[in-house]
């Protein structure tokens, strides 16, 4: 199974240096029966996608807490067992919550598929995004208008062997 982890740049340094995401459990996102109800999509293309963008949204979360991070969005791609990322069934249908799944253990980086992060020409919208994430939770339309902003960055592709020149 395909899962997305939310890091920073500078989470992403410390799993390299531990050899793993963790220590458990990890909150990634998966392609779970809501996201696929959610979505309304039987294209597993898209539904990873989707899965993806919710790791992106939760890599900003993290940007809004920890200010000293680089300001760049950074998602894990791991393949994990099928049945080793579970979904909390109580918060199932929960918007914030969809396509969120728990890792119970550490999740050692030779799982690692790729590495998803923002070019350098993202970092001023996804700092702004980042600043404005609060007030758009608060419903502030001009706020949700500028983390949107970060969203209309694709992430880039890295291989997993690029980790050291990605933290570098």
């Amino acid at each position: 199974m395909r899962v997305y982890v939310p890091l920073t740049l500078s989470g992403l340094a410390e799993a390299y240096k531990a050899g793993e995401l963790g220590p458990g459990p990890v909150t990634a996102y998966a392609v779970t029966p809501a996201l696929r109800e959610w979505y309304v999509s039987d294209d597993i293309e898209e539904l990873e996608y989707a899965a993806l963008s919710r790791a992106a949204q939760a890599s900003l979360r993290a940007l809004a807490v920890d200010r000293q991070a680089p300001r760049r969005r950074v998602v894990v791609a791991v393949d994990v067992p099928d049945g080793q990322a579970v979904a909390d069934p109580d918060r199932g249908l929960d918007q914030s919550s969809l396509g969120e799944v728990r890792i119970a253990a550490a999740v050692p980086l030779s799982k690692v598929a790729a590495v998803h992060m923002d070019a350098d020409d993202a970092r001023a919208d996804v700092t702004a995004a980042a600043e404005a994430l609060g007030a758009a939770d608060l419903g502030d339309d001009d706020a949700q208008f500028t983390v949107d902003g970060a969203e209309d960055h694709e992430l880039l592709w890295y291989a997993r062997q690029e980790i050291p020149h990605l933290i570098g």
